[in-house]
């Protein structure tokens, strides 16, 4: 009997199921410095996209993430009419132009343009569910409307928001499968009713966050400034000394074992199974 290409099967499985780890990270908890509009384009509303970033060593499957943000006061949770996940890798990456000069700089900035992206208006993208943590929350700082080139791209910020504290979990249908890399996590929540504001996490991260290094400040764009960026606190906020933010998200999933690695697993399984079979051939 041909034993080959069912234990072989097995063998590739289990050692799929055993290389496979869980990858969790989080920028810890929200601190309340600043509040980042981030949206989809809508009628009479342009895009607006807030990044910070997060690395991978490996190549990961992400299949969950989790963000936190303002709703205004008042407002459902009902007025959330859609979410996009975005994904960026680091500039010059997926950029087809050379510093357009309109900005201090690109050095660390989020690409032109998305690596990936995951919409909940796409049937089988995304699904999300949000809860309100505080009733009443106020980010010290805020953008939304002062994005601007230079020399003009220094505002100070908009000032304090108060809003409904929101958390975002986010389950993707549609895994995003990223290969070891330096990335960029956006969320935009498009409400009814007033803006969005992602807010802030404390930077340099500290348990319970995820320290890495390098860990790059958050960005933020318009639709007027793309393809550029500018850095939400040393660009726009200023000031003596410069703040520098994080974006409150996590994401998590789970590696993606290498080729060699599972078929050499495979070949130890297979060989085991086998010596098992001829040890007792052979009693």
């Amino acid at each position: 009997m041909n034993y080959f290409a069912p234990l072989l099967i097995v063998a590739v499985g289990l050692s799929v199921r055993l290389r496979a780890d869980v990858f969790s990270f989080s920028t810890g908890n929200v601190d309340g410095r600043i509040g980042m509009a981030s949206r989809p384009s809508s009628t009479g509303k342009i895009e607006i996209e807030a990044a910070d970033d997060f690395l991978l060593s490996s190549e990961t499957l992400i299949d969950h993430a989790t963000f936190t943000g303002l709703i205004p006061l008042g407002v459902p949770l009902s007025s959330i009419a859609s979410l996009n996940i975005e994904i960026y890798r680091t500039f010059p990456n997926d950029s087809a132009n050379p510093p357009s000069g309109n900005v201090p700089t690109r050095v660390s900035s989020p690409s032109d343009v998305a690596f990936l992206t995951r919409a909940s208006g796409v049937p089988g993208d995304l699904t999300f569910g949000a809860s309100v943590l505080n009733g009443s929350f106020t980010a010290a700082n805020s953008v939304l409307n002062g994005i601007h080139k230079i020399p003009n791209q220094f505002t100070g910020g908009e000032g304090a928001v108060v809003g409904q504290e929101v958390s975002f979990n986010v389950s993707l249908t549609l895994p995003i499968d990223l290969p070891a890399d330096h990335y960029f996590f956006i969320p935009q929540v498009q409400l009814v009713t007033g803006e969005f504001y992602w807010l802030s996490s404390v930077r340099p991260l500290v348990s319970p966050g995820t320290p890495f290094a390098p860990d790059l400040q958050a960005w933020i764009r318009d639709e007027n400034l793309d393809p550029d960026w500018l850095r939400v606190g040393t660009d726009i906020v200023g000031g003596s000394p410069v703040p520098t933010f994080n974006g409150a998200f996590t994401v998590s999933g789970e590696t993606v074992p290498e080729a060699s690695t599972v078929v050499a697993g495979a070949m130890l399984g297979l060989c085991a199974i086998a010596a098992r079979k001829r040890s007792r051939e052979i009693k």
